[in-house]
């Protein structure tokens, strides 16, 4: 399984900012007796790895040297490597940047490295067969590509950016294979590659009979791309780990 990691884009919404916005911290790690920060992007990173995911693909544009200089050849237990996109080309661009490394029968991850998603093993319930996206519930879907889905989870539209989207549930990664992604890639060169975001895109997917699944398997969601998001990360990720702080005590006492 590969896991793409789009790191391409520019990070106008949180700018000026002295390193890449995947690289910016959020929660801590324990290196032995030390704690120390956490880049935001090594939540994605970990939770591909946890689905199976044993190669991560960066894609970088040339300024973004220090996402090299941090993960270097090793990313959570998968091996990395690095694609260069020239310029930010919005996100379909910087997806594509990697299909000559995918094989057909492939199985390809994918997810946004400046988000905080829970659970960590989200990406499990997907099914690269048809294309399947995870879904989370936001209280402001229209900043997202709200997702709407009939009652089977098939996915009938994306609404994107739209003011007062019909959906609450928002996509925050999701699976294929190496063949589906070549045909969106097909699909966006004969549409001029004028997809910026991926829901214009799915959208003229499904209009030539093809089908994706959304699962509604996500409960928490933060995009650390606007400050307020990155706050709202910030928030989640101490959150989550109260709760699971407080999980573990509890199993302490019961197995006194």
């Amino acid at each position: 399984m590969l896991g793409i990691v789009p790191a391409a884009g520019a990070g106008n919404r949180i700018q000026p900012l002295a390193c890449s916005k995947e690289l910016l911290p959020v929660g801590s790690w324990h290196d032995g007796l030390i704690e120390r920060p956490r880049a935001v992007s090594e939540y994605l990173v970990e939770r591909m790895v946890l689905a199976g995911a044993r190669r991560i693909c960066f894609v970088i544009t040339p300024q973004k040297a220090d996402i090299v200089a941090y993960y270097g050849a090793w990313a959570g237990g998968a091996d990395a490597f690095y694609v260069v996109q020239p310029e930010p080309d919005g996100l379909c661009g910087a997806i594509f940047r990697a299909l000559p490394f995918v094989d057909d029968d492939e199985e390809v991850v994918v997810g946004l490295p400046d988000t905080v998603w829970f659970p960590e093993d989200g990406l499990s319930l997907l099914e690269p067969d048809p294309l399947s996206f995870l879904l989370f519930p936001v209280e402001q879907p229209e900043l997202f590509d709200a997702v709407i889905t009939d009652e089977r989870g098939w996915i009938m539209e994306m609404e994107v950016r739209q003011p007062a989207p019909r959906s609450s549930f928002v996509w925050g990664a999701f699976k294929a294979r190496g063949r589906t992604l070549r045909a969106l890639h097909t699909i966006y060169c004969e549409r001029d590659r004028s997809d910026v975001s991926l829901g214009t895109l799915i959208n003229a997917y499904l209009a030539r009979g093809h089908r994706a699944r959304g699962v509604h398997g996500g409960h928490a969601f933060a995009d650390a791309g606007t400050l307020c998001g990155y706050r709202q990360a910030m928030q989640l990720v101490s959150r989550q780990q109260k709760q699971a702080n407080t999980r573990s005590r509890v199993a302490q006492l019961v197995a006194r």
